[in-house]
C-alpha cells in the first residue's frame, strides 16, 4: 500500500485523481447508506479536513531533526512535508471514518 501511495504521490494530477476516485467512492458509499449527495459531501468535506489535520504531524521529520535549518525559517518546520502522500492517505482514512459515521447517521435519528 506504501508503495502504491508512493507511486500516486509522483504528480500532482495522479494525487488528485486518486482523492478524487477515493472521494466518489466514500459519497457513493454515503448514497448508499441512505444520506442525500449534498449531505454525503458536506459530511464529507468536513470528515476530509479533521483527518488531514490529524495524520499532519504523523512521522514528520523537522529541519532541526536532520540537521539542515533554511536561514529565515522555524527549526521546527517540516524538513520534508510530503503533502502529496497525506493528501492520499487523508482520503483513504476520512473514507473510513466516513463510512463509518454515515451507518451511525440512522441510528442518531438525523
Amino acid at each position: 500500500m506504501v508503495r502504491l501511495v508512493d507511486r500516486l504521490a509522483g504528480s500532482i494530477w495522479s494525487t488528485l485523481a486518486a482523492v478524487l476516485a477515493l472521494t466518489l467512492i466514500a459519497v457513493s458509499g454515503g448514497r448508499a447508506l441512505g444520506l442525500s449527495l449534498v449531505g454525503s459531501v458536506a459530511l464529507y468535506f468536513v470528515v476530509w479536513w479533521i483527518v488531514l489535520f490529524a495524520i499532519l504531524p504523523v512521522r514528520i521529520k523537522t529541519q532541526s531533526d536532520v540537521g539542515v535549518v533554511t536561514k529565515g525559517t522555524e527549526p521546527g518546520a517540516p524538513a520534508d512535508p510530503a503533502l502529496l502522500q497525506r493528501a492520499i492517505w487523508t482520503s483513504v482514512a476520512a473514507m473510513a471514518v466516513f463510512v463509518l459515521l454515515a451507518a451511525l447517521f440512522p441510528l442518531a435519528g438525523l
